[in-house]
C-alpha cells in the first residue's frame, strides 16, 4: 500500500521565545505542499496499531479533496518500523536528512519514539503528537521539539488505583506489564495512586517483552501468589493472551482492569473471546465505535461517513481507526492556527497552543496545551466491558 501525507508541529517555551517576526517556511513546505513522515509498525509485534498510520492518511487526503489547509496539500511519509527501536532511527534519519520532512507526526511506540527523541530535537525538527501515553514525552525544558498526545500511562494508572481503592480497598493486586518504559510508566503511575497502601496491596508483579509467545507463565504466577485483583498493561496481543489465559484457567479477579493502549475490540477482546473478557475494565477518552450510545451521535455518523469513502476496508470496531482519525484532526487543527507560517518554530508554537473538542472525543474532555503543557489530553472515564461494548460508567476523571 502506498502510505503518504502528513505533517506536525512543534514547540518548546523556552525555546520559542526570541524568534524574529517571520522565520521561514520549513523544509517539506512549498506552495502547493507540506510533506510530513512518521513511522508506525505495519508488520511486527504491534501491527495492530497500523490502522492508525492508515486511517490518518484517509483523512488528509479527504482533507486534500477539499483543497487542503490554505491552498497547501498535505503529503505524509508513512514508514513501517516493525516495532523496532533501529528501524525506527534510520527511518527517522531518513525522512529528516534525505526526504526533508517539515515535522514528524505521531510516530507510533515509546520505546521507538524514546530512540529517536534526542536525535529529532537536536535537529529542532516537531515531533508532534506521539502515539505513546509516556510522561517522558511531556518534557519540554529538555525536549522542546517532543509533544505527547493521549492521555498519560501514569494518569490511567492512577485512575485504576483510584478505583481499586474505593472499591476493593482490601485487595490483593497483581500487575503484569510490558518490559519496557511504557509498562513501567503504566507501574508506576498504579502504584503512586495507591499511595501509602502499595506495598501493602500489591502482593505480585511480572513483566514480558514483546518477543514473547506467550504470557502463560506470568498468568499462573500471579493467580498463584492470592492475588484477586489484576492489572495488565501492553499492546492489544498481550492483553488479549492474558484475558484468554485467566479466564482458562479459571482466574477470576474481581477486578481486571487493561490498559487503553490494548483495549481494542477488534484486536484484543474478540481474538481472546468476548465471553473471557466480561467485567474487564478499562479507561478511555474517545468514542468507542462499539457503544450503542453513539449510533446517531452526528460525529460518530460522520467518522463512518468519512470511513465508508476514504477507508473502506477498515474495521468498523477498531477504535484505533477512530484515534487515527482524531490525531490527523488534531495536525489539522494546528496547521490551520499556522496561516502561511509554516517555519517549524510556528508549527511548534500551534501545537502548543490548542484548546478545542475532538469530535469522537469522550464528552467533556478537551484537547488543551501551553507552551509549557506537552500533554494534550489529560482527562479519561472508565469503561468496562459488557459482553458486546465497552461501556462508560462514572464521571470523567484525571490522574
Amino acid at each position: 500500500m502506498n502510505r503518504m501525507t502528513r505533517r506536525a508541529l512543534l514547540g518548546g517555551a523556552a525555546a520559542l521565545t526570541a524568534l524574529p517576526a517571520r522565520a521561514e517556511n520549513a523544509p517539506g513546505v512549498t506552495d502547493t505542499e507540506i510533506l510530513f513522515g512518521q513511522t508506525m509498525p505495519y508488520s511486527g509485534p504491534a501491527s495492530s496499531y497500523g490502522t492508525i498510520g492508515t486511517s490518518a492518511d484517509a483523512y488528509f487526503r479527504m482533507i486534500n479533496d477539499q483543497g487542503g489547509i490554505n491552498g497547501r496539500k498535505l503529503r505524509m511519509l508513512s514508514l513501517d518500523d516493525g516495532y523496532l527501536p533501529p528501524k525506527t532511527v534510520e527511518m527517522t534519519r531518513r525522512m529528516i536528512e534525505e526526504d526533508k520532512v517539515a515535522f514528524l507526526f505521531n510516530p507510533l511506540g515509546t520505546p521507538t519514539t524514546n530512540a529517536t527523541r534526542k536525535y529529532v530535537n537536536s535537529k529542532k525538527v516537531p515531533q508532534l503528537f506521539i502515539a505513546s501515553g509516556a510522561t517522558q514525552f511531556g518534557d519540554p525544558d529538555h525536549y522542546p521539539w517532543s509533544l505527547g498526545w493521549q492521555p498519560t500511562y501514569q494518569v490511567e494508572g492512577h485512575i485504576f488505583a483510584k478505583y481499586t481503592l474505593q472499591q476493593a480497598p482490601d485487595a490483593k493486586v497483581a500487575v503484569l506489564y510490558q518490559g519496557d518504559d511504557s509498562g513501567r510508566d503504566y507501574y508506576k503511575g498504579f502504584r503512586d495512586g495507591l499511595g501509602e497502601a502499595a506495598d501493602k496491596m500489591i502482593v505480585a508483579t511480572a513483566t514480558y517483552e514483546v518477543s514473547d509467545p506467550t504470557v502463560d507463565s506470568q498468568i499462573l504466577t500471579l493467580r498463584d501468589k492470592g492475588a484477586d485483583v489484576l492489572f495488565m498493561t501492553g499492546i492489544p496481543k498481550f492483553n488479549g493472551m492474558g484475558i484468554r489465559k485467566a479466564f482458562d484457567i479459571g482466574w477470576k479477579p474481581r477486578l481486571f482492569f487493561i490498559s487503553s493502549t490494548g483495549s481494542s475490540i477488534a484486536t484484543a477482546i474478540m481474538p481472546a473471546g468476548p465471553e473471557k473478557a466480561l467485567g474487564v475494565i478499562t479507561a478511555s477518552y474517545l468514542k468507542d465505535p462499539t457503544d450503542k450510545q453513539w449510533a446517531n451521535d452526528p460525529a460518530s455518523l460522520e467518522w463512518r461517513a468519512f470511513l465508508e469513502k476514504y477507508y473502506p476496508t477498515a474495521n468498523l470496531a477498531d477504535v484505533n481507526n477512530v484515534y487515527g482519525y482524531s490525531t490527523a484532526q488534531t495536525l489539522v487543527q494546528t496547521l490551520k492556527q499556522c496561516g502561511n507560517d509554516l517555519s517549524r518554530e510556528n508549527i511548534m508554537r500551534q501545537a502548543t497552543s490548542l484548546d478545542f473538542a475532538l469530535p469522537m472525543g469522550q464528552p467533556g474532555i478537551r484537547v488543551k496545551t501551553g507552551p509549557n503543557d506537552f500533554y494534550p489530553l489529560k482527562q479519561m472515564r472508565l469503561v468496562k466491558f459488557d459482553g458486546t461494548t465497552w461501556l462508560p460508567f462514572g464521571e470523567v476523571m484525571a490522574g
